[in-house]
């Protein structure tokens, strides 16, 4: 299982990073894609839509079950990966990378520090 160092999880294994200033890029685990096998349909979050940490903000389908995402931070969501609609399976293949699911513009930095590091989320996914 891919866990890379440079990202912070949720429970729910959403992955965050810090891509800029107040800005992140959000997607699954690798976990999660193993979890929820192939990926077929993702409904995307609204651009500029403003959410609390936690909020519910976009639902991945796969041939096994359906699943939420949750926003791991407060904030607005800035941009949203339309490569996914065509192609969900990004989100198998690529997880950390061409799968990014959304980014958003955060409003509280203190949020980053309630998430995992790498070596909490394989410990909690162990």
């Amino acid at each position: 299982m891919n866990v890379p160092d440079d990202v912070k999880y949720m429970e729910s294994h959403e992955w965050v990073k810090q891509v800029a200033e107040g800005e992140a890029t959000v997607g699954i685990s690798d976990h999660a894609q193993e979890e929820l096998s192939d990926v077929v349909y993702l409904e995307l979050p609204e651009v500029g839509k403003i959410v609390a940490k936690g909020d519910r903000v976009a639902v991945v389908e796969s041939v096994k079950a359906a699943s939420d995402i949750y926003a791991p931070l407060s904030g607005e969501i800035i941009e949203v990966n339309k490569a996914l609609t065509d192609t969900p399976e990004l989100m198998n293949s690529d997880p950390f990378g061409a799968g990014w699911i959304f980014t958003m513009k955060f409003t509280d930095a203190a949020e980053l520090e309630t998430l995992m590091d790498a070596e909490a989320y394989r410990k909690h996914t162990a």
